[in-house]
């Protein structure tokens, strides 16, 4: 096996974590380099993503790990791109290394967040892959994006809650708050396409599952240049417990009749008031959505 340099970006917050050091261990004793980069504050994975280009240009990095959970794989991804010229493709592959809580994007490429120095190993020998990102108002995600209920269950789930119950958090804080939570009016339009309606939940998936493993778009490909839409439309107020049960604990393949699900390349969203849009976990705000696909955008070890 051709040895490899592996830089890991290593959310601060996982920085004393046995298996973790285990991982790298692992992985050095297979005779490979790891160098290893630690967050502290905010601002500190644009810098990171910085040093990692200006390093590979002296010292070849192969891969570059997201060390950290969804947020850190959007955050690591995105920063990267944003400092690429134009569509240029990144000089090195990234990879996974799944420390967060639901690890919705690890699971979908066949990591186990339960054996890291095995997801570690699998960073250092898999083949890298072209992968494509999406794109929403000019930042990008890997996963997914999500508006709506759904995006505000996952806004509001206590940190500590999560740490306990794990994925099964986001269901027991929507359940439980579900009174609190309006629908959502919005117009969407894309190739050959146009919908109007309030919505429970809407997700545009390059992955499948978000918000703790709910398979939002459970048909999604990362490699096929396109997105996959699904509308979960809003029903009457009295069905919606059951509706947002439902969903949260089966995904989208447990609901019936009222579901909008299309594969797009482009599409504009526009809401009557501001909501909130998750990138990969990520919160943004406001009421113009513009999305689209970056296809073969990355090579990705999976």
């Amino acid at each position: 096996m051709e040895k490899q340099h592996l830089r890991l970006i290593l959310n601060g917050k996982s920085s004393d974590r046995k298996d973790v050091r285990a991982a790298v261990a692992a992985v050095r004793d297979m005779g490979h380099d790891v160098s290893v980069r630690v967050t502290y504050e905010a601002g500190d994975v644009a810098r990171l993503a910085a040093e990692a280009l200006a390093d590979h240009a002296d010292t070849r990095i192969d891969t570059l790990v997201a060390a950290g959970g969804d947020g850190t794989v959007h955050e690591v991804v995105d920063e990267v791109l944003r400092l690429m010229p134009g569509a240029e493709k990144p000089p090195f592959a990234f990879a996974v290394l799944p420390l967060g809580t639901a690890n919705d994007f690890a699971h979908h490429i066949k990591l186990d967040p339960s054996d890291i120095p095995g997801c570690l190993r699998f960073a250092a020998r898999a083949s890298a892959k072209p992968t494509d990102v999406g794109e929403v108002n000019g930042q990008v995600f890997v996963n997914m994006a999500t508006g709506g209920f759904g995006t505000k269950v996952t806004a509001q789930t206590d940190p500590n809650l999560k740490r306990v119950l794990g994925g099964a958090a986001y269901l027991f804080t929507g359940l439980h708050r579900f009174s609190e939570l309006a629908a959502c009016e919005a117009r969407v339009e894309a190739e050959d396409f146009e919908w109007e309606g309030s919505f429970l939940a809407l997700a545009i998936g390059n992955g499948r599952r978000a918000g703790g493993g709910i398979r939002l778009c459970p048909r999604a490909k990362l490699d096929d240049g396109f997105l996959d839409l699904t509308i979960v439309p809003y029903a009457a107020s009295e069905t919606v417990l059951d509706l947002l049960s439902t969903l949260l604990e089966n995904g989208v393949e447990g609901l019936e009749a009222g579901l909008v699900q299309r594969r797009v390349r482009n599409i504009t969203i526009e809401t009557s008031e501001p909501v909130q849009f998750n990138l990969d976990g990520e919160p943004m705000t406001g009421t113009s959505w513009r999305i689209g696909i970056r296809q073969n955008q990355i090579d990705l070890r999976r």
